[in-house]
């Protein structure tokens, strides 16, 4: 039962380094706390590293009549099968002890995970022990270490003032001003267009067949022709040569009657004009 002995010392004499720049090792006993490890808590957490070698040994009771199977496994850390997985048949035999050593293909550590001793059928093991060798290269991250072979010294991060403008007083002063012009503009443009429209609506009251006439409001019938009065007063006969012009028709006979109707259309005809000079004016304006 000692024939895999000469395995075990060689893989034991393994230096823990060699002239190369690789290392190698050993681990302490996967399972020396029971039956059962996790991987993590065995191998170095060193980038690289590589299982490229396994060792137990533990000591079967049983009874020589009865069946029993021992299984030494790693399962794959995904939980996809076994990584590594020896069974050793004791059916028909009587319990001892046996050591076995394999030599396995470079692997990474970080593929192997929880390790196991199973035990199926009748019968114990004790004294376990599962050793792993292992070897890695210091410098498989260059810049774990400025002395490894393509390290590169990091940047050194300069601070930058950035301007950020949404911190310029002066500027967001600016903007609250430009705001409130624009807001005090947009007032006065809708107080204007009101007014229009309240005279417009004077005005089609005013160009009634006149049998409403008394139904008017005074007042409003007063601003229509302010408005009407003002505007032409200052845009159109401001312009005229200040002359004189004597009266030159006499009436015979009496007074000229006011006409309600022609004053209406004349006044249908001022808002109109006035209507047509203030789109320009808006035109003009955007």
């Amino acid at each position: 039962m000692r024939r895999h002995l000469w395995v075990l010392v060689a893989l034991a004499c393994l230096p823990s380094y060699s002239y190369s720049e690789e290392i190698y090792g050993s681990t302490n006993n996967a399972a020396g706390a029971g039956l059962n490890w996790v991987m993590t808590n065995v191998l170095p957490q060193q980038a690289g590293l590589e299982v490229n070698g396994l060792v137990y040994q533990y000591t079967a009771v049983k009874d020589p009549a009865t069946g029993m199977i021992v299984y030494v496994q790693n399962e794959y850390a995904d939980r996809s099968g076994y990584i590594f997985r020896n069974a050793d048949d004791w059916s028909g035999l009587p319990g001892n002890t046996i050591s076995k050593g394999f030599v396995l293909p470079n692997t990474l550590g970080t593929l192997w995970g929880e390790g196991s001793i199973e035990v199926e059928g009748e019968g114990t093991v004790e004294n376990a022990s599962v050793v792993y060798t292992y070897k890695f290269d210091p410098c498989f991250d260059p810049q774990s270490d400025s002395s490894c072979p393509g390290y590169e010294a990091p940047v050194e991060l300069v601070d930058v003032d950035v301007y950020d403008p949404l911190q310029d007083e002066l500027l967001l002063q600016d903007l609250e001003n430009k705001k409130q012009k624009q807001q005090e503009e947009s007032d006065a443009d809708r107080k204007r267009r009101q007014q229009m429209s309240a005279a417009a609506s004077v005005l089609e009251k005013l160009l009634g067949d006149g049998s409403n006439e008394g139904l008017i409001d005074p007042v409003a019938e007063a601003m229509a022709l302010a408005l009407t009065s003002k505007t032409f007063s200052e845009g159109y006969y401001s312009s005229l040569d200040g002359k004189e012009y004597l009266e030159t028709i006499v009436l015979n006979g009496g007074d000229i009657q006011d006409n309600a109707r022609a004053r209406r259309s004349s006044l249908a005809q001022q808002l109109l004009h006035q209507q047509m000079v203030d789109s320009q004016y808006e035109s003009t304006g955007d």
